[in-house]
């Protein structure tokens, strides 16, 4: 696996180097031999010590990219977190792709074709409704944070997207995944008449 470690506010040792070829080699089992990887080290001062310290990774494994991001109080500590979670990123890449081509099969072979039986089932159930309905409602205590703080926890969740209190705006926003691997926020405005901007 061919990597590229960045460092920010961080300068990069031959020892913090070597330390991060030898956790990535624990991929080098489960990812593709031309695999590349680019670690970014990045020491934040104004945050909180136990989230100070971070590594980004961005793994391009035979076309698919996968990006990850461990916190820590050390540099060390942000690694660790990093290859556990990329690990477990690698694992379900590869297993996601197997269950869209065991499907595909099977419709080509006419085995996931609806019955009648169950084609009429459904319509006497949408019959009978008046429109989607809400069926389970999740409620949490919010902690204001910044924008950075709210993409470390979606991707400590393994969540596409994350809502969160803006500690800068005192607003909701969303904090989401893109499809090129970058990230992308929604930050709602209200007017004074109520309606949304």
């Amino acid at each position: 696996m061919r990597t590229t470690v960045n460092s920010r506010n961080l300068v990069l040792t031959d020892a913090l180097r070597s330390q991060i070829d030898r956790k990535l080699r624990r991929l080098e089992r489960i990812a593709h031999p031309d695999a590349a990887a680019t670690v970014e080290l990045i020491v934040h001062a104004s945050r909180a010590a136990e989230t100070s310290h971070v590594a980004e990774v961005t793994l391009v494994n035979n076309g698919t990219v996968i990006r990850s991001v461990g916190a820590g109080s050390t540099m060390n500590a942000a690694i660790d977190n990093l290859v556990d979670r990329l690990e477990r990123q690698v694992v379900r890449a590869r297993e996601r792709p197997r269950s869209v081509r065991d499907r595909a099969e099977e419709e080509a072979q006419g085995r996931s074709a609806p019955t009648q039986e169950a084609a009429e089932a459904r319509e006497s159930e949408s019959e009978g409704s008046h429109g989607p309905e809400v069926v389970e409602i999740k409620r949490y205590d919010m902690t204001p944070m910044f924008e950075e703080d709210a993409i470390l926890r979606m991707e400590e969740l393994g969540h596409a997207f994350f809502v969160f209190l803006n500690a800068e705006t005192d607003r909701i926003g969303v904090v989401y995944r893109r499809g090129d691997g970058a990230f992308g926020m929604i930050d709602p405005v209200v007017d004074r008449s109520g309606r949304a901007s």
